[in-house]
């Protein structure tokens, strides 16, 4: 309506600028409406900063070319969720669920996903740094031509996963539970991997990488005393 924006008294343009705000705050759940109402479910091409979304359901919603800033979701389900040339930074995800999601081409920067659900997720070309996962589930999860650079994985779980061409480093995994899930090639000679958790057999060791010093944690993980 052009008859709007001829008037320029100080209060019409107060009231523009705090109505554009108003609606940039609530652009992702308005996008997620318009989504659910489509056959496809896809949000595609959009960026979202400073989102704040609280037990909201994202299941199955398909993001494509979208940019995530400085949002914060509290226990959202995004499970079967598909997250497609995504990029997710300085966000807090934690204790959400992306239980079967799936990724591809994805990075997540200086964000937060501790105690959040990635069980059973595919992820592939996914890159992750300076960020932290702790308390995460990652079990029976598929990696594949991924890369991991200083984050955390404090007490994460990693059971029965499939690890391919995943590039790892300055990342902490302590506490982290590999059972059943080999860690052969892997390269953790620049991670901390004290207390980590194995099978009785131990098999998941075998061809794993690590440095002089981490071979006394994995000493003490099969029972050998170092003297």
């Amino acid at each position: 309506m052009p008859g709007i924006f001829a008037h320029s008294s100080p209060l019409c343009v107060i009231v523009v600028i705090y109505t554009s705000t108003l609606r940039g705050k609530n652009m992702l759940t308005q996008q997620l409406a318009a989504s659910r109402s489509e056959d496809d479910g896809r949000i595609s091409d959009m960026s979202f900063h400073d989102e704040t979304l609280n037990n909201e359901d994202l299941s199955k919603i398909i993001f494509h070319n979208v940019q995530f800033s400085k949002c914060r979701f509290t226990r959202c389900d995004f499970s079967q969720s598909r997250f497609l040339s995504v990029a997710v930074k300085n966000c807090d995800f934690s204790n959400c669920n992306f239980s079967e999601s799936f990724w591809k081409q994805v990075t997540i920067t200086d964000s937060r996903g501790n105690g959040a659900d990635f069980s059973q997720s595919c992820c592939k070309e996914l890159t992750l740094c300076d960020s932290s996962f702790a308390y995460a589930n990652f079990s029976k999860s598929q990696w594949e031509n991924s890369a991991v650079s200083n984050c955390s994985f404090k007490e994460s779980f990693w059971a029965e996963v499939r690890l391919k061409k995943l590039t790892l480093a300055a990342s902490v995994f302590s506490g982290a539970d590999f059972f059943k899930t080999p860690l052969k090639d892997l390269d953790f000679s620049d991670c901390k991997i004290d207390g980590i958790t194995v099978s009785e057999t131990f098999k998941e060791l075998r061809g794993m990488q690590i440095n002089l010093l981490q071979s006394a944690d994995i000493a003490r993980l099969l029972g050998i005393k170092i003297v």
